[in-house]
């Protein structure tokens, strides 16, 4: 028997909120804001009953919510870790060792690009420009910028996250 898909009362309110920003028949423009509450409401990645619901919310079709999520990086589409790292690696991260960071993380965690550690804490994801080029290399956990990476930070920054000392937001 299939469990139930439905946001919690709190959480649907804000869905209701989002949608009436926008006129009538315009709803699937609530479509990211209403991902990203479902993301985070539904274990951090987004099944396919979970974006079915989604649709059905907004009045569109299934496949509409299916290209928006797999479009965009910031949304799961498989299960991920309580931290998902996502290190920057396009040029000027890379020019200031994004793939040393990337290479230490996959070999420290002894996971490869788009998995989770055994323990189930950690996902790796490269990520293409975070816009934070000036500060390179970076990565973002959760909602906030890790900037100026060294191997030494990068261990820093796993420990803090495996003492529960870390932020997502």
């Amino acid at each position: 028997m299939s469990e139930t898909i439905a946001f919690k009362p709190e959480s649907l309110a804000q869905v209701h909120k989002i949608i009436a920003r926008y006129p009538e028949g315009r709803q699937k423009s609530a479509l990211i804001p209403v991902l990203h509450i479902a993301q985070k409401e539904f274990d951090g990645w987004l099944a396919v009953p979970v974006m079915d619901y989604v649709a059905e919310l907004l009045s569109i079709t299934p496949i509409e919510v299916y290209e928006v999520a797999t479009f965009y990086t910031m949304f799961n589409m498989k299960p991920v870790g309580k931290y998902v790292l996502e290190v920057c690696r396009t040029g000027p991260c890379m020019l200031n060792g994004s793939d040393n960071i990337l290479d230490h993380i996959r070999t420290k965690l002894n996971i490869k690009d788009g998995g989770t550690s055994e323990d189930g804490l950690f996902t790796l994801k490269p990520a293409e420009c975070l816009g934070a080029c000036g500060y390179a290399p970076m990565m973002q956990l959760g909602k906030f910028f890790h900037e100026n990476l060294t191997i030494e930070k990068v261990d820093e920054i796993l420990e803090l996250c495996r003492q529960g000392a870390i932020a997502l937001d």
